[in-house]
């Protein structure tokens, strides 16, 4: 991975969710937050993801993931099979490294 920019609803401000990568490990990973515009009836609550990487697949191999709300910004690219939250969940509660305290002015 070499890098991912992270972008946020105005309405989502509690923290960076570049944190979260980073307590996955992604420590070498460059990162950044911004906000998308606070377009009246957009969705809210939305955080997306642009990931950055080398690869040597042509794009009709690349799978683009739309969940919950989200699937109705891109209906075309929106046909995955259902997600089993609970299992993403724990995979998340495996993966988090749970010593690493978030620093807060």
């Amino acid at each position: 991975m070499a890098s991912a920019v992270f972008s946020t609803t105005a309405d989502l401000d509690a923290e960076f969710p570049a944190l979260a990568a980073r307590q996955l490990g992604w420590l070498d990973v460059a990162l950044m937050c911004v906000h998308e515009l606070d377009v009246p009836g957009s969705l809210r609550r939305c955080v997306r993801v642009l990931l950055h990487w080398n690869t040597d697949r042509p794009p009709e191999e690349i799978v683009h993931v739309y969940i919950k709300e989200a699937a109705g910004l891109r209906p075309d690219r929106s046909k995955l099979p259902p997600v089993d939250w609970n299992e993403l969940e724990q995979w998340i509660a495996e993966h988090l490294d749970v010593t690493a305290k978030p620093i807060r002015k």
